[in-house]
């Protein structure tokens, strides 16, 4: 009985000195990562520059260009309201030389330089086609512009996705080697107790396996991480390396009411606006074949000249003319189809069922936008929820580890409790990663969706020195 005692009294300044010794390298390493980190060049990107970068995608650029096609065709359209002024010279100048002789013994020779320009100007007064073709341009220009926008935003979350999985897979390594770090502990543990006659083959064995389990885990970690820095330099473009902040951190708050979330979305939706925008294109095709059935009228305005110098044909040998003589047409024309066998018709027909078709793709996505809005907003919520609770199960469980460690030194617990309590460690910690990266998702999915803007930032949050106790900023820190 006396043995018993003595032996864990004895032991526990061993592993005292061992956690003294794991606490110090680890302070070191930290150190000198630091410092490594201060001297090196690589560029530092930020959750907020995220946006900057990716408006230099080439995927983006090649959407603006389309936004620039489609103005430069509404302006195209909107031009054709004014008249045309078209300018002609033909012969500048042209020059006639010759000789005629006729069967009265008359000779008449050309020698002869003539220059004949003229004004053309034309404008459609009556043209029915042209309203439906301005529509549709303006329309498309629209639809140009809000699918430059939707494409940035899906862009962006993909990117800031990437960008707090690769966060994730940083801080699972961190848990990782912490885990390991208290198997090694433990396994030193049950290598002392057994070398002390107090402990059993068996707990060093078990203790091994649990080191060996949990390295294996750490590798897979440090392999996702890789993947994970792969794929986000991937939709940034990033040549070279690159810094982040490594740190898990809450990117902002919501602040909004789900109803506010839900009617503000659908009516900022752009993807929704699309869609009305769509069908508007389609009545106005729609339109524009009717339109072609319809009589056209314009006016024209032509002015012609004539100038020349030298010797005629109409002149006898040796005389020589010059002059020149003008002309102004002025004209009301009409151009009206009268059948076309039903053609334009039939058309107009089918671009009307097509937009009709329309109709109803919009009442299904504002039911899908509608479901989605109110997922984000309940997971954004439940993921607060889970980072409160997992925070409080850390704290739990460091302590269970700690008076099971305890209880196993002084030889009324079994390593096997041990490893149990950091399993439920390592796992409390997983599950305060998990929903501090659910979180951010959902977050950002809501900001997508809504076209709302984060209440608050947890970054510049942090860096206030008046803070609200009850936020989520404050709680996950």
């Amino acid at each position: 009985m006396l043995r018993r005692i003595i032996n864990p009294i004895l032991f526990l300044p061993l592993a005292l000195s061992i956690n003294s010794i794991y606490v110090l390298s680890s302070e070191k390493t930290d150190y000198i990562d630091a410092v490594l980190e201060e001297k090196s060049n690589k560029p530092f990107i930020s959750h907020q520059e995220i946006e900057k970068i990716i408006l230099n995608t080439a995927e983006l650029k090649s959407l603006q260009k389309l936004i620039t096609s489609a103005r430069f065709n509404l302006s195209s359209k909107i031009a054709q309201r004014y008249p045309s002024l078209d300018l002609q010279a033909n012969g500048l100048p042209k020059y006639v030389g010759g000789t005629k002789y006729s069967s009265d013994s008359t000779t008449l020779k050309t020698s002869q330089f003539t220059a004949n320009p003229s004004l053309n100007i034309k404008w459609d007064v009556i043209a029915p086609l042209r309203g439906s073709e301005i529509k549709i341009a303006k329309a498309n220009y629209k639809i140009a512009r809000n699918n430059y926008e939707i494409k940035k935003k899906d862009l962006i979350q993909e990117a800031r996705m990437r960008y707090h999985k690769y966060q994730k897979s940083y801080q699972d390594i961190q848990n990782k080697k912490f885990t390991v770090d208290l198997s090694t502990t433990s396994l030193d543990n049950a290598l002392a107790k057994l070398d002390a006659g107090i402990g059993t083959k068996f707990e060093v064995l078990e203790a091994e396996a649990q080191l060996s389990r949990d390295k294996l885990s750490l590798n897979e970690k440090k392999i996702d991480h890789k993947i994970n820095k792969i794929s986000l330099k991937e939709i940034l473009n990033i040549k070279g390396d690159f810094k982040i902040n490594k740190e898990q951190y809450l990117t902002g708050f919501w602040n909004h009411r789900l109803n506010k979330n839900i009617n503000e979305g659908l009516d900022k939706n752009l993807s929704l606006k699309n869609l009305i925008l769509q069908k508007s294109v389609k009545k106005n095709q729609a339109k524009s074949f009717l339109s072609q059935n319809k009589p056209n009228i314009y006016i024209s305005n032509t002015f012609a000249s004539t100038f020349s110098k030298g010797d005629s044909l109409s002149a006898n040998i040796d005389s020589e003319e010059s002059g020149s003589n003008y002309t102004n047409t002025i004209s009301l024309n009409f151009a009206w189809k009268i059948f076309d066998g039903g053609q334009n018709k039939n058309s107009y027909k089918s671009k009307i069922a097509e937009a009709e078709s329309d109709k109803y793709a919009y009442k299904n996505l504002k039911n899908v936008l509608t479901t989605n809005i109110s997922k984000a907003y309940l997971n954004l919520r439940l993921n607060e929820e889970k980072i409160i609770s997992s925070l409080k199960e850390i704290e739990s469980s460091k302590e269970s580890v700690r008076l099971s460690r305890l209880r196993y030194d002084v030889g009324i617990s079994t390593l096997k409790d041990v490893l149990i309590r950091q399993s439920e460690l390592s796992n409390a910690k997983s599950k305060n990663i998990n929903a501090v990266y659910n979180y951010n998702l959902h977050l950002d999915e809501l900001e997508r969706l809504t076209f709302l803007e984060i209440s608050k930032n947890c970054e510049d949050y942090n860096n206030n020195k008046t803070k609200d106790r009850e936020s989520i900023c404050n709680i996950s820190r």
